[in-house]
């Protein structure tokens, strides 16, 4: 998380600790004790965030997927788009 709000690829990370996924993994139902990250960026930026998070995860095939924003607090969304792209915050 640190990481990607250092290199600008986020403005935000939430951690959602203690996370109980169970999955299908090669042929079997497997359950593992995760965190949840919610990234908050910009579709600019995706492709690279991706490439991170692809680069220093663990898992061979990391969850990383984009929702868009439809709406949301304009000062909100100001706030996220300033700290992404202006090198003054």
């Amino acid at each position: 998380a640190e990481n990607i709000v250092a290199q600008r690829l986020a403005a935000c990370v939430n951690i959602l600790p203690q996370v109980r996924s169970i999955y299908h993994w090669e042929g079997n139902i497997e359950s593992a004790e995760e965190s949840l990250l919610l990234i908050k960026s910009h579709v600019d930026k995706f492709d690279s965030l991706q490439n991170t998070i692809v680069n220093i995860h663990p898992y061979e095939v990391p969850e990383i997927i984009s929702l868009d924003i439809k709406e949301g607090l304009p000062s909100y969304l100001n706030w996220l788009s300033s700290s992404i792209f202006d090198k003054r915050n």
